[in-house]
């Protein structure tokens, strides 16, 4: 043709070459594909088990999904879940049903893996399956506690006037849960021909034992106000008794318990606008000031109620206050020094 240019032998050789490559490659991805489909297509899951399928020992070979599960189930549950258990105590049974115990056995599970190794083609062989729901199996053994329990008894005391009465501990009965829980698990994967679970009782201890007491209550003050007079306990021991002065007719030193709250060394006074404390009411007073009444400690009591010392020490054994425990200014230094705060107080 007319003003056409040759076409160079080199170019037609290139484009051969190109168009064999491109040919490989669309061949060798198709081959590609086709592996990774063919595998799937093998794979896909049949109708019905292998003969020599088997599950949880149970033969299943020849039967579709449904048929195996109720095969299996109708093999495995007379064995494992039908049969109660017995939790024996003392020569007493307590009866658990495995379900109630939170045992399961995973059928649907089995079923499914033996079609998906067959399917493989792969052996069709799958071991039991099983498991313990640990939330059902402890409350299941919660539940047969219960009926062996009793409770330990804490000691402590009862404060009195002359004397603290000590009230012993006493041990608690219970049962040794952690291994029934072991057995019971034992039992539950592995059964046995009686289905049997020994359990044992342990003795439970008290919070709070007899021989704590001393610590647990360091000192203890009790002031009897028909006497006028302050008893000192100390790790349960009487070991100081005091003259004091309570509360005068009109202001009687309220009866009860109670507790030290703080204790105030040298402590200063603020009269109360009460008509008693004319001409002070509101004001305050340094220690050693003549006008305050307060020496040495102030023991406090709650609700203005205090052990202080006095400097009308004449009124000590006497019902001469206005509601507070008088006491000589060497005694109170005693007793406030062997009472730590939290101190139960009585007064009676």
């Amino acid at each position: 043709m007319k003003g056409a240019s040759p076409v160079s032998p080199f170019v037609s050789r290139r484009q051969s070459l190109l168009a064999s490559v491109t040919m490989l490659r669309v061949a060798a991805t198709v081959a590609v594909v086709a592996a990774v489909l063919a595998p799937a297509a093998s794979a896909a899951v049949p109708d019905r088990l292998p003969d020599d399928a088997t599950i949880a020992g149970v033969a299943v070979g020849g039967l579709g999904p449904v048929e195996a599960k109720r095969v299996v189930r109708d093999s495995l549950a007379p064995v494992y879940e039908k049969r109660p258990i017995a939790v024996r105590v003392n020569h007493k049974d307590t009866l658990v049903m495995p379900a109630d115990a939170g045992f399961v056995i995973f059928y649907d599970w089995m079923v499914e893996r033996a079609f998906r190794l067959a399917g493989a083609h792969k052996p069709a062989v799958v071991p039991l399956k099983l498991g313990v729901k640990n939330k059902q199996r402890d409350a299941a053994i919660a539940n047969v506690a219960k009926k062996y329990y009793s409770a330990p008894r804490d000691a402590t005391v009862r404060f009195g006037v002359t004397a603290i009465r000590r009230v012993r501990a006493k041990m608690g009965r219970g049962l040794d849960q952690a291994l029934v829980l072991r057995r019971l698990e034992k039992e539950l994967r592995q059964p046995t021909t009686g289905r049997v679970v020994e359990g044992r009782l342990i003795r439970i201890k008290p919070a709070i034992t007899t021989a704590s007491l001393r610590k647990r209550y360091p000192a203890y003050i009790s002031v009897d106000r028909g006497t006028h007079t302050l008893r000192l306990f100390r790790a349960l021991r009487l070991v100081r008794t005091y003259p004091v002065a309570v509360g005068a007719a009109g202001y009687e030193t309220p009866a009860g318990l109670r507790h030290v709250i703080y204790k105030d060394k040298n402590p200063s006074w603020t009269a109360p606008n009460r008509p008693w404390a004319y001409p002070y009411q509101g004001q305050t007073f340094p220690p050693g000031d003549p006008r305050n009444p307060l020496r040495a400690w102030f023991i406090a009591l709650g609700d203005g109620i205090g052990i202080h010392g006095t400097s009308e020490e004449w009124t000590v054994g006497s019902s001469a206050s206005h509601g507070c425990i008088r006491m000589h200014a060497t005694d109170v230094d005693q007793v406030a020094k062997l009472t730590p705060v939290g101190t139960p107080v009585l007064i009676h």
